[in-house]
């Protein structure tokens, strides 16, 4: 979790906080949170992509070509060819792929964001608020 505070031990200026200043650490917090919950996601597609990788090798590495191969599609199992469920497995690869990339640029932008937002509010109260990811 992510905690945007401004501390209460005001060093020697006493720094006023705007509504906008509120609208801004509000803003970088939110945003904090969103690119967590991102990421969370990232690497739960991560892994399922990898599963399907595995699943593709395993039938690349199946000695009979005839038999059937169970595919699940929601809470039902399908038996395909062996040919079809490789294509269904790089259809599925290629989908969480693309979903991975647009998860990445999501993140890519809120970093932005959040840097433009750190520039702003260290500028305006320097060691009087903290922007770092408590690593609990």
């Amino acid at each position: 979790k992510m905690a945007a505070t401004v501390k209460k031990t005001v060093a020697v200026e006493d720094v006023n906080v705007t509504f906008e200043d509120q609208k801004k650490i509000n803003t970088f917090a939110r945003n904090t949170n969103r690119m967590t919950e991102f990421k969370d996601e990232i690497e739960g597609k991560k892994k399922s992509l990898q599963n399907l990788q595995d699943a593709s090798d395993d039938l690349m590495m199946a000695e009979d070509d005839t038999l059937l191969v169970p595919y699940q599609i929601g809470d039902v199992f399908i038996s395909h060819t062996q040919e079809e469920t490789q294509e269904m497995l790089e259809a599925a690869k290629e989908l969480l792929q693309q979903e991975i990339k647009d998860l990445e640029g999501k993140v890519s932008k809120i970093q932005h964001l959040l840097g433009d937002l750190k520039v702003q509010l260290y500028a305006k109260f320097g060691n009087n608020i903290n922007l770092e990811a408590d690593e609990s």
